[in-house]
């Protein structure tokens, strides 16, 4: 049995209508900031499996996230808004406005992703106001990879491969890894 750090992980239980409104508020937050602004919007939140969405795990992760969006910017002098910033039942959550081509900008968040030890439990989404969401298939980026056994994870997720200790043990090592 895979044991895992419940000061990490303890928190309310997000029951799945509030997932679920917290997702659908999120998506008009940034069709509203889209109608209104000419620049991407970028939204953020962690990748936290399970019931659990408001912990330790994730108030770090998002918090770690944040930075490093803000520091991308900074480097690649990107001008950037933070719109709006909450953390409910359904976890923590963010979405900025960042004035960059908006396929540099989504290679540069796959980058993040992928190369910041804590970036495989980071959301980072991008959307335009003229083409709308994009996405890593449709720049002929990889698939995001599973943080237990490596495969695509869209497929581990729709098959449930791993149980959720699996999967918070995982982060857990992820997250006590990283500097």
């Amino acid at each position: 049995m895979i044991s895992v750090d419940e000061a990490l992980f303890s928190g309310p239980v997000a029951e799945l209508e509030a997932v679920l409104a917290a997702r659908e508020a999120r998506v008009a937050r940034r069709q509203d900031a889209l109608s209104r602004l000419a620049p991407p919007m970028v939204s953020i939140t962690p990748v936290m499996p399970g019931p659990v969405k408001d912990c330790a795990a994730s108030r770090r992760l998002q918090r770690a996230a944040l930075d490093a969006l803000e520091r991308l910017c900074q480097c690649r002098d990107w001008s950037f808004e933070l719109l709006w910033s909450q953390v409910g039942a359904a976890g923590p959550e963010a979405l900025y406005a960042v004035d960059a081509p908006v396929d540099e900008l989504k290679r540069a968040l796959v980058d993040l992703e992928t190369v910041d030890p804590l970036g495989r439990l980071w959301d980072l989404d991008v959307t335009d106001p003229k083409l709308g969401a994009l996405s890593r298939r449709g720049l002929g980026l990889p698939v995001r990879r599973c943080i237990v056994c490596d495969q695509p994870a869209h497929a581990c997720a729709r098959s449930r491969a791993h149980s959720l200790p699996e999967l918070l043990g995982a982060i857990e090592d992820i997250l006590h890894a990283a500097p």
